[in-house]
Order: structure tokens, then sequence, then C-alpha cells
């Protein structure tokens, strides 16, 4: 597949919100990992202060490692995210060595954990700003203008088809998805550890094996999580479908 079918490909994927049982935290993953295929990228991750705009939080990406876990935890407080989350436009500042002087803390941890360059463009729609996509490298590239372009597109249309999700579909529904980001992480963390150990796989292949098996049931990443730490399996009979969504009033 070409890098344009990539591209056109993640634009139908970013748009396809309005199905019954969609799972927000499968989709914003989703952009993440479509992110680092594309741009040729070591990692990207997603930072909302959406629905509650006061606490900023990272849902995606979902089974992020160790060190860009602890990249996150600074990047919720300053930093490429945090800028362009404030200032609803892209951030490009090039090598983190260049970085501004009040991004210390997150350029030290970022440095340590191997990235040499960091961006990041708003997720908006008009003059509202939910959030950010955070881009980071470890070959000391910075990222063509192009590709940031088409990055701030991906954030746009993500930004649209979550606030769509929300209006259309019983906002309950979305919300406690995003609420329960950091819980759902943990799970799917154990989930993918006891996999991993039970099969003797890489940590990589269990979670490809929990998201496939999720997809294919239509549940859930987290509720299938749950069930394979509750039933010690993952090819047991798959946890309860999605509940139906009301689609004729909204909060």
């Amino acid at each position: 597949m070409s890098r344009e079918e990539e591209i056109a490909r993640t634009f139908v994927e970013l748009a396809d919100t309005l199905i019954q049982d969609f799972d927000v935290i499968d989709f914003l993953h989703q952009l993440t990992a479509r992110c680092r295929e594309i741009f040729a990228l070591t990692d990207a991750a997603v930072l909302l202060a959406y629905p509650e705009p006061e606490h900023m939080y990272s849902p995606a990406p979902c089974d992020p490692s160790p060190a860009l876990a602890r990249v996150l935890d600074v990047a919720l407080r300053e930093g490429p995210a945090l800028e362009a989350y404030r200032t609803a436009a892209p951030v490009a500042p090039g090598e983190l060595v260049h970085a501004p002087a009040d991004w210390e803390r997150f350029t030290a941890r970022a440095r340590e954990a191997g990235y040499t360059y960091a961006a990041a463009v708003p997720m908006r729609l008009r003059q509202q700003s939910l959030g950010a996509l955070l881009l980071l490298s470890s070959n000391g590239t910075p990222l063509p203008a192009q590709d940031l372009s088409t990055a701030q597109a991906f954030a746009d249309a993500a930004t649209i088809g979550l606030i769509h999700a929300r209006t259309l579909q019983h906002a309950g529904t979305v919300n406690q998805q995003l609420h329960t980001a950091l819980h759902s992480r943990i799970l799917i963390e154990q989930a993918k550890g006891y996999l991993s150990a039970q099969r003797g796989i890489s940590l990589n292949d269990a979670f490809t094996a929990l998201r496939g098996h999720a997809r294919h049931h239509r549940v859930l990443l987290t509720t299938t999580a749950q069930h394979v730490l509750t039933t010690g399996s993952l090819t047991a009979a798959p946890p309860a479908g999605r509940p139906p969504t009301d689609t004729s009033s909204t909060e």
C-alpha cells in the first residue's frame, strides 16, 4: 500500500465514529499508531483536556512503553503538547537540544528516553481546543512541514469524530470511556503482561492479540482486558457485547 493510500485509509478510519459500538480508547490508539507508521516516528501520543478542560491526561496509546509513560507524565504539565493545546497552534521547535528553557523537565525526560525531536499539533475544532497530538522521534530529523500539516489534519479529523461521537451517541458512554482512560491502561497492561507470560510471546504481540480479539467480537478493549484477568483466557467465550447506544437523546 502506498503512502498516499495509507493517509487516505487513516482519514476513513478517523471518520468511522458513528458506529454503535464505538470505542473511543481504541479510536485514539489507532490515531497514534497511524502517525507512527506514516510519519516514521518513534512514538505518538494523545493528550486531552476533555471532557473536563481543567485536567489533562493521556488516553492513547493505551499501551505506552515505560519510557514513553514517564515522558507523558511530564508532558501533561509542560512541553510542546501543552503549548499546542493552550495556543491551538502547531508547535515544532526542532531538535530537543534547542528546546525552550521552560521545557526543562520535559526535555530532560524525553532525551533520557532517547528522543531527539518533539513536535505537537492541537486537537481543535474552530476555536475550541480539546488537547494535542504529541509527536516524538529518536532519529534527530525534524518532521517535514508537509507531514506536520498532515498530522494536523489527522488531529482535526479525530477531534471532529470525538465531538460527533459524543453528540450523536449517548454522551455518557463516550465520557465514561474517557474518564476511565487511566484505569483502562492499567487493565490493559495487566492483561498484556498475563498473556505475554501465558503464551510466551512479546508484550507487543500480546497487545495485538487483545486488540484483535476485541475488534473481532466487537467489544471494548478494556472489557476484553478485564475478561482475560477474570477468566485467565482470551479464547474463552467473549464478554458481552457493548450495550446499545440510545441515540434518541443526548446529554
